[in-house]
């Protein structure tokens, strides 16, 4: 099975893909050129890291389309009242008595450094479909799990902003 993506998430990587196809692979290609000749290769920095360059740029439009051919799409539509795809939502942690915001994006979006929480995290598939008010156990593994209250909820929808996480 492979990744659950939005229709934006879709539009963002076939992006990402013609981007590297034609920008990034000519810029590349021209690197290439330049250091070739130059003369000697065994010795060559810029070949080197020009070849490694292509590579990895390989590597990653071989990945994003990958991607897209096993991807199940999902809609990012839900109830007003429920947490759904690119909602903003605000989490009371009763333990630690610390209020926190998220929004809750698809997992190749995720991304914990700015509050972006994947819907397949811990706590994304803990207030997933939820309402405001509502008091969630969120399971970590089978020894450990803790509560978390919903005290609000904001269809923010998908501003296209987010990057594709690249590994």
């Amino acid at each position: 099975m492979g990744e659950e993506l939005t229709r934006k998430d879709v539009e963002r990587i076939k992006e990402e893909i013609e981007h590297r196809s034609g920008e990034v692979r000519t810029e590349i290609l021209e690197a290439l050129k330049e250091a070739r000749a130059q003369g000697d290769l065994s010795e060559n920095f810029e070949y080197y890291a020009a070849k490694r360059d292509n590579r990895i740029n390989n590597s990653r439009i071989n990945y994003l389309e990958r991607m897209l051919k096993n991807a199940t799409i999902i809609s990012d539509e839900s109830a007003e009242d429920e947490v759904g795809l690119n909602n903003t939502v605000e989490l009371y942690f009763p333990e630690d008595d610390l209020t926190e915001t998220y929004r809750l994006v698809t997992s190749i979006r995720g991304d914990s450094l700015n509050n972006k929480i994947s819907k397949e995290s811990p706590i994304g598939k803990a207030i997933l479909g939820h309402k405001a008010g509502e008091t969630v156990t969120v399971v970590v593994n089978e020894d450990y799990s803790y509560e978390v209250k919903i005290l609000s909820i904001e269809n923010t929808g998908d501003d296209g902003t987010d990057k594709i996480n690249s590994y």
